[in-house]
């Protein structure tokens, strides 16, 4: 049983020790509990490779096309939890023993079977989420065409129209000289006869 003073020392002792003050030691900190690094923030492990994580989301970037920050954003969670779910997968490894292929750590067996899981789903999630957004902005597309379609077709019908009522004072028109030069042509023709008689009139 500790004493009066060793639990006074302790205290002291304790208040020496503050915790890491400055960021890297924050960081270094922050990763002396990780275990498998399968919750929390995200992180490539030490053991793993950047260059092919980056690699695994240039492709997913190059094949999705992101255009705005959210499709930006649900394309990087793929990418995460694709390559958690195979950290996963690798994990389940160490639970068996490399002779016999018997499992050694159900427990751990267990837990990493389950990671595995909640990745994929959260992948497929993030996947349909995508989709969801992009059918949604073709459907908007699809009725601002659909609707700028109408009014192309109404301004049409509007052109139509006046060329139609062009077309008819048109008709009018040409039937209206048509009746005119016929008119001057009778006109012509009668006044024409009359001075004919009148001049055979004068002669006799």
């Amino acid at each position: 049983m500790s004493t009066e003073s060793q639990i006074q020392a302790n205290r002291e002792n304790a208040k020496l020790s503050t915790g890491p003050k400055t960021e890297a030691t924050k960081a270094v900190s922050a990763l002396n509990n990780t275990r498998h690094g399968l919750t929390g923030a995200f992180r490539v492990l030490p053991s793993e490779s950047q260059s092919e994580f980056d690699a695994l989301l240039a492709a997913f970037r190059e094949e999705h096309q992101p255009e705005t920050l959210t499709e930006t954003t649900l394309i990087e969670a793929m990418a995460q939890h694709h390559w958690l779910r195979r950290r996963a997968l690798n994990l389940e490894s160490s639970c068996y023993d490399p002779e016999t292929g018997a499992v050694t750590d159900e427990k751990q067996l267990a837990l990493y079977l389950r990671y595995q899981t909640t990745h994929e789903r959260a992948f497929h999630k993030s996947l349909n989420d995508l989709l969801k957004l992009r059918a949604a902005k073709r459907k908007e597309q699809i009725g601002f065409e659909s609707h700028q379609r109408k009014q192309e077709q109404h301004q049409m019908k509007k052109e139509r129209h006046k060329w139609e009522i062009v077309l008819a004072e048109y008709k009018v028109d040409a039937q209206q000289l048509r009746d005119l030069n016929r008119d001057m042509a009778e006109s012509e023709r009668l006044w024409r006869l009359q001075e004919s008689k009148g001049n055979g009139q004068a002669k006799s």
